[in-house]
């Protein structure tokens, strides 16, 4: 919906994804300012907003199973580590450029995927939950029992350079935030097609696609697929930012984030699925800076504070936009944004008879 005055003149602009200059405007100026950022904070900051990034393109992958297709995954942290040691394995073994195997990383994550997507078509609701979750176990176990792969105390990944020279965190974010957006645009324009449709469709009521004539094994899996692949390219980034990798890196506390960052902020929503990402990781960076005082005030239980306040704060925040707000942060930003598009007719509906 445009602002009151405004219309779309031809069916291009009608679907356009920016179709006001207003929105370009703050999209350009939006880009500007993620860019320079880094280089006016901390670099603890600077490494918050690279984690940031990865977080979001993983969120996206979770948002492409589950928000737009219904097939709940609370694995995601597992094909991220699936990307991750695809990497270092190819860049440390067979030397690999760490640019040649940035898609390797999304496919063979992808292709996992498939693996533990194929009951999908037989299951679903909590089961399908219990599928997810028993590939998060089997994986990182497999990880761990594998000595090519470094076993329990994980392998060293070789870092990007671009022209013999390593990345420093302020370029490193802005490789991460091109991925970021591209994979944004792409998920974007995921369910502006008939796959996406499609998607939409099973997730609504599977029954009912079939009928229509959608292929739901074919549909589900590569809702699987394209949602790992995500996961992949996270891993990716996640080996090369920290440079040695371990299985207990990704643990299943991560997979329960990334489904609650698109739960807070609103399933089956791109943007939801970024504003869900920011808040959480926002939220977890103030517990991180309340977590010593908290501990000092009861020393006792200092540990155990310290521990387990994040787990704590995250769960009261779930709790409460289920409660609260269940359609999440996007569905409260678009009723905002409705407000402002309908002035001054909004009023109108308040307006009192004589």
């Amino acid at each position: 919906m445009l602002p009151s005055g405004r219309f779309s003149a031809s069916p291009e602009q009608d679907m356009a994804i920016v179709r006001t200059k207003s929105q370009w405007l703050l999209l350009v100026g939006g880009l500007i300012f993620a860019a320079t950022l880094v280089m006016y904070v901390p670099s603890a900051w600077q490494a918050w907003l690279i984690m940031l990034g990865i977080y979001a393109i993983a969120a996206l992958g979770v948002h492409v199973m589950t928000g737009l297709c219904g097939q709940y995954s609370m694995g995601q942290a597992a094909f991220m580590a699936v990307g991750a040691y695809t990497t270092a394995i190819l860049g440390t073994r067979y030397e690999l450029s760490p640019w040649a195997t940035l898609p390797l990383a999304g496919i063979v994550a992808g292709l996992a995927g498939l693996i533990f997507g194929m009951p999908a078509l037989r299951i679903k609701g909590f089961y399908l939950v219990m599928s997810t979750i028993a590939a998060q176990f089997i994986i990182l176990w497999s990880l761990r029992e594998w000595s090519w792969a470094g076993g329990a105390s994980g392998m060293p990944v070789p870092g990007i350079t671009v022209g013999g020279v390593a990345l420093d965190y302020v370029q490193y974010w802005w490789l991460t935030l091109a991925l970021a957006v591209a994979m944004i645009f792409f998920a974007k324009n995921i369910q502006r097609t008939a796959i996406g449709r499609a998607f939409i469709a099973v997730r609504d009521n599977d029954l009912a696609a079939e009928v229509m004539g959608v292929n739901l094994f074919r549909t589900k899996l590569l809702a699987f697929f394209v949602g790992c692949f995500f996961a992949g390219i996270a891993g990716w980034l996640w080996a090369h930012f920290f440079l040695y990798i371990s299985p207990n890196q990704f643990s299943f506390k991560t997979s329960l984030w990334l489904l609650g960052m698109i739960i807070i902020g609103g399933m089956g929503s791109t943007t939801g699925a970024v504003l869900g990402v920011v808040v959480i990781r926002f939220m977890d960076k103030m517990v991180d800076e309340v977590a010593p005082i908290v501990s000092a005030a009861v020393p006792n239980w200092s540990g155990q504070v310290a521990a387990a306040l994040s787990l704590i704060v995250f769960a009261v925040v779930v709790i409460a936009f289920v409660m609260v707000e269940p359609r999440g942060l996007y569905h409260r930003l678009q009723r905002v944004i409705l407000y402002y598009r309908l002035y001054p007719f909004s009023y109108q509906s308040r307006a009192r008879g004589p």
